[in-house]
């Protein structure tokens, strides 16, 4: 049986509290039942799911290399507040030839005026934003296409 093809979700500062964090901004659930249902929906649609968290840049860094080097079918990045700041992210996604799809619970377009640049977005192959965790299924059915 052949292995299925791999989406790296990939997440970074603070989403290891969802749930707890601001549910008025970005709701209720936790990382682990979003984590569940996108695995419920990617073994319906013959995919895997890598779901990683990490508070550190570096490591979303790393983990983009290697989902590039592991030849999976694409990256889903909810990049957190880093999607503010981190040129190093953009580097990293221009580096890779993986896509990528942005993701965010919130609408950063509609919140601080610090949130509305984002650093991944010009590298991105698209972004979704503004409905909550609905936003990593459509991401997961858009990465599907891909």
């Amino acid at each position: 049986m052949a292995t299925p093809p791999t989406i790296y979700v990939l997440n970074g500062p603070n989403l290891n509290l969802l749930g707890v964090r601001e549910p008025e901004i970005y709701g209720s659930e936790t990382l682990d039942e979003i984590a569940g249902a996108l695995e419920d929906r990617a073994r319906e649609l013959g995919l895997a799911i890598d779901m990683r968290q990490s508070n550190h840049e570096g490591h979303l860094v790393d983990w983009l290399h290697e989902a590039n080097a592991e030849g999976a079918k694409a990256v889903i990045l909810n990049a957190g507040a880093y999607t503010h700041t981190s040129v190093a992210l953009h580097d990293a996604i221009k580096a890779i030839s993986v896509p990528v799809i942005e993701v965010h619970l919130s609408n950063p377009q509609a919140r601080e005026s610090f949130r509305r640049r984002s650093f991944v977005a010009p590298v991105a192959r698209g972004s979704i934003a503004g409905f909550g965790p609905l936003g990593y299924q459509l991401a997961l059915d858009a990465a599907a296409r891909l």
